[in-house]
Parts: C-alpha cells; structure tokens; sequence
C-alpha cells in the first residue's frame, strides 16, 4: 500500500504515527475528501474498531493546528476536513446536498480584488466558494 501525501507529510515532520492517527491519516488520504468528524470516525472505526471518537476529534485537531488539515465550513453544515492543505484551491458546494469538491481555476483570485477595495490590507489568504447544484441533485 502506497503511503498517502498526508501520511508522507506527517512522517517527515517526526510526528508519532499510533495506530490510531495512522488510520485517520488514512480514511483522509485522495482527492476531493471533505468529511466530517463522524464520518472520519466511522470509516476508521471500520479499520480500527476500538478507536474512540474522542480520539478522532483529538487528532483531526492536532492535524489541523498542525496545518497539514484544513477545517470547512459551508452554510453552518459540519465542519469538514481536507487533507489538502497544501494544494491550493478553492471549493464547490452543492447548495442541496452539501456535496464538495475540490476545484483549482486558472488565474489569481487576490488579483480579482483592486487595490482600492483593499482599504489598506495586507491580504494573506483568499478563501473562494462556487456554490450550484451537483448533477445528482439536478436529476433528482
């Protein structure tokens, strides 16, 4: 089995891979994931049955101080979890279903903002959100 980005990136910062932070790392690890804390627990719980919730949350935590996770929230829904904190890009949000992907556009969205609406600030990151309908809900 391939070691994912996420796992890669977490031994090369040391950090202690338990069994446990091994399987959340895991059920985190492709493209285009975005779950919640309880789905987390439950596919890891299908690979580790004796894993807490408890842990779960601490390590998605842990993940995310460290900043190799990135907490979404989209229209006061659960919070999500994505494992690509290093892959720029923003989101698309079914505004039915919730359902999230990943997209990367071309361009620069911090050069879509013109200096005079900055008001002075220095901008250190830009956060986008498409929202639409999925085909799934479109259908439906």
């Amino acid at each position: 089995m391939d070691m994912s980005d996420l796992l890669e990136r977490l031994r090369g910062r040391g950090w202690r891979l338990t069994a446990q932070r091994r399987v959340v790392a895991e059920v985190l690890d492709g493209d285009h994931v975005h779950l919640t804390a309880d789905e987390v627990h439950a596919r890891a719980a299908d690979r580790l049955p004796e894993i807490s919730r408890a842990t779960v949350y601490n390590t998605l935590g842990e993940l995310v101080s460290l900043g190799e996770v990135i907490e979404v929230a989209t229209d006061g829904r659960a919070k999500r979890y994505d494992p690509n904190a290093h892959r720029p890009h923003q989101h698309l949000v079914c505004s039915r279903c919730g359902a999230i992907r990943d997209v990367r556009p071309t361009g620069d969205p911090l050069a879509d903002l013109p200096p005079a609406e900055r008001f002075g600030f220095t901008i250190s990151e830009v956060e986008v959100t498409y929202r639409g309908v999925c085909p799934a809900c479109a259908q439906a």
